[in-house]
């Protein structure tokens, strides 16, 4: 499964990227794994993570506040969401050399963090949805998603065609954000999701659903180059 995903690739220094992403020589970007160690000391923007659809400029290095999206255009500066199950998405603006950073658990999504964020880059940098490279990253799948009742009905006008909402089931947190993404102006051939779970890939990923509250944190990354 590791080595047959063509939009993904695994670098000898354990960190996942997308080819999406991967063509844009200005950018840097990156999914950690429980094996990454990053070489950004002094570099890295972060925030406290509170499952929000908040967002914040960051300007400078550092944790610079509570949110679940970090945006910039500063160059030099990698903007860093943690993740461990919960989706990590990298977002790059390629005519405004502008990137942002979300972590996205399932209320994230549903208090409209990715409307959230395109907007702030649309209001900040002039970004228009339509020109956006989007990667969704390593995060937990439908294949190990399971919840109940109370989560999977607030999810029906996403998932108007299923029919088993009303019970314990499963969802797809990727396929969620990539409808969402959809709706909100960007081009499906410019959203690349990695396809990886989680739970299920346990010598590769922390997994909160596996291991518990105790478990790691994966990093993932985007920023302009210096």
């Amino acid at each position: 499964m590791l080595d047959r995903l063509p939009s993904f690739f695994r670098s000898s220094d354990h960190i996942w990227r997308a080819a999406l992403l991967a063509g844009c020589d200005w950018l840097e970007h990156g999914f950690g794994t429980r094996r990454t160690v990053w070489d950004a000391a002094g570099r890295l923007a972060s925030a406290k993570q509170v499952h929000s659809s908040r967002c914040l400029y960051a300007a400078t290095a550092g944790r610079i506040g509570e949110a679940d999206a970090l945006i910039t255009d500063q160059p030099g500066l990698l903007l860093a969401v943690r993740t461990a199950d919960c989706l990590p998405i990298l977002v790059a603006d390629p005519e405004h050399r502008a990137v942002a950073a979300i972590h996205a658990g399932w209320r994230g999504l549903l208090a409209g963090i990715l409307k959230e964020v395109l907007g702030r880059m649309a209001q900040r940098f002039g970004s228009h949805p339509e020109a956006l490279l989007i990667a969704i990253g390593p995060a937990i799948g439908g294949c190990c998603y399971e919840v109940g009742p109370e989560v999977a009905m607030q999810f029906r006008e996403l998932f108007p065609e299923r029919k088993d909402l009303e019970g314990r089931t499963h969802l797809d947190l990727t396929e969620a954000a990539r409808r969402q993404l959809l709706d909100t102006g960007v081009r499906q051939e410019r959203v690349a999701a990695a396809g990886l779970c989680t739970r299920c890939l346990a010598e590769e990923f922390y997994s909160w659903r596996r291991d518990g509250p105790r478990t790691g944190r994966m990093l993932s990354v985007i920023g302009i180059r210096g």
